[in-house]
């Protein structure tokens, strides 16, 4: 399971760092996992959440504690669950699908010529 830095997590996203430590006091869903130095690692779920999240707050122009309960609305309304486990379905299988042809591009590289 891939886990990204926080420093990453700012790359990937645009949220300042410390956004998102404020963020993992606001909203409960945003539980990153602490190694024994106190460093954050985020899973890929939690990056998702956070993009969502962005977006409510930016686009939407929620507030951040209104962002954190639409974002919980989303994920417990069943049928917005079923969306999203069919969104996960689609995503899982096009990962499926680039792996293998990653694997059998790698594969099927010619060989360097020696001159």
């Amino acid at each position: 399971m891939a886990e990204f830095s926080i420093g990453q997590v700012e790359k990937i996203t645009g949220v300042k760092a410390h956004v998102l430590r404020y963020w993992e006091e606001v909203i409960p869903l945003i539980r990153p996992r602490k190694d024994g130095q106190g460093r954050r690692f985020y899973s890929r779920r939690t990056v998702e959440l956070i993009s969502r999240i962005q977006f409510l707050v930016q686009k939407k122009k929620y507030t951040i504690e209104g962002a954190g309960e639409q974002l919980l609305t989303e994920l417990t309304d069943s049928r917005a669950l079923q969306i999203r486990e069919g969104i996960d379905a689609i995503r899982s299988e096009l990962l499926d699908m680039y792996a293998i042809a990653h694997k059998w591009n790698t594969e099927n590289e010619p060989e360097p010529e020696i001159q």
